[in-house]
């Protein structure tokens, strides 16, 4: 867990993607985020999540739905949905926090 917390605890927004390969929304999200991370650049750091490999962290999140998106900034949340997103919305949510 405390890898977890070096992740989230720097200056810019980290848009966090909680997913696994065998949901469909989750892999439908992939060429999202990549265009949300070709956008922000180096303002914003996006990370993917397998939830399969890291069940104690999904867990101790309360991840259910997949895809689950969340936007930390200096290790706290300040934003969280369950269920796809377009880039559009997630570029303007991860500006607000830059």
């Amino acid at each position: 867990m405390s890898k977890f917390g070096e992740l989230i605890d720097v200056k810019i927004p980290v848009l966090l993607d909680f997913y696994t390969d065998w949901s469909e929304p989750s892999t439908a999200m992939h060429p999202v985020l990549r265009d949300v991370a070709a956008a922000m650049g180096d303002k914003a750091k996006v990370i993917k999540i397998d939830v399969d490999k890291n069940k104690e962290l999904a867990e101790a999140l309360r991840v259910k739905g997949l895809p689950t998106l969340m936007i930390y900034k200096g290790g706290e949340m300040v934003w969280r949905q369950s269920g796809e997103q377009d880039a559009n919305t997630l570029i303007g949510l991860l500006q607000e926090y830059v």
